[in-house]
């Protein structure tokens, strides 16, 4: 894995939060740059056909005006850039970040109700991804500058305890430290079924199985809590929907972590319910990080 960072650039509003977003990232890490833009125009038989000067012309422009925008902003960031041309634009962009730290692409507000438009692209790359790709707002989405790696909030992550969370945490935590933010970790559950009456019976079960998963949760932190002994670290198993309980912690967060599980199957959900609640629904930029 090379120390770069890639961004996805398709020319629509959401590019200036994104580019923003992964220069400050770059610097934060120390990597280099690359603008990406994917032309899905066919070049290849039964469809085969030239792209269009002026589409080509166009996707230059695009790359060379971003380019040039971030060298002045940016002075001492390598950047380059770069066109894939006849493919279909999520097997470009997943070839691309097969080989990068990150892959970063935009999203747009649909409105207050609908939440954020990720798109066919960013649904059927993120499962052909194994790098961490990080989905950043419009601008104008949120109160403050969506997408800026300075954000004076915390770094989020939602886990659950029956997956293996080492990369979650790996990547929250550097993050966080990278950020000099605190990291609040949410694990959001709901009694079994078969206890649904115990409450009213024994009103202490709710708060005892509580106490046993933030006990849990606090012993799969503690490996990271020494591994990153300056970082402020909050650990929260709380009652009720995972999504909303990370989303109601991600008001006003500098970055939102959740995680999807690797299937080698083609069938069935790659991205879960939680993460995708997630990915349509927070206003902070979210990083979709692949797990076992």
């Amino acid at each position: 894995m090379s120390s770069r960072i890639t961004v996805g650039l398709d020319g629509s509003d959401a590019d200036l939060a994104s580019v923003d977003w992964a220069a400050e990232e770059a610097e934060l890490r120390g990597s280099d740059l690359e603008l990406l833009h994917v032309e899905d125009w066919p070049e290849y038989a039964p469809f085969a056909a030239p792209l269009p000067e002026s589409r080509r012309r166009w996707t230059e422009d695009l790359l060379a005006g971003a380019r040039e925008r971030l060298a002045r902003e940016h002075p001492a960031l390598a950047i380059s850039t770069r066109r894939i041309d006849g493919v279909a634009v999520s097997d470009g962009l997943a070839s691309a970040a097969a080989d990068a730290e990150l892959l970063v692409l935009g999203s747009r507000r649909l409105g207050p109700i609908a939440g954020f438009f990720v798109g066919s692209t960013g649904s059927d790359t993120i499962p052909r991804t194994a790098a961490p790709v990080v989905l950043v707002r419009t601008a104008a989405s949120s109160a403050h500058t969506a997408g800026q790696a300075g954000d004076g909030g915390p770094v989020v992550l939602g886990v659950d305890l029956r997956s293996n969370c080492d990369r979650l945490f790996a990547f929250a935590c550097e993050e966080a430290q990278r950020r000099s933010r605190p990291l609040v970790v949410i694990h959001g559950w709901s009694p079994p079924p078969m206890l649904s009456y115990a409450p009213a019976l024994d009103p202490g079960v709710e708060e005892e199985i509580a106490d046993g998963l933030v006990a849990t949760l606090r012993g799969l932190l503690d490996p990271w809590r020494l591994k990153y002994p300056r970082l402020d670290v909050d650990s929260r198993a709380v009652i009720g929907s995972p999504a909303v309980q990370i989303l109601e912690a991600a008001s006003g967060a500098a970055l939102v972590v959740v995680g999807r599980r690797i299937r080698r199957s083609a069938l069935g959900a790659h991205i879960g319910p939680i993460t995708h609640a997630v990915m349509h629904h927070a206003t902070a930029p979210v990083a979709v990080v692949a797990h076992a």
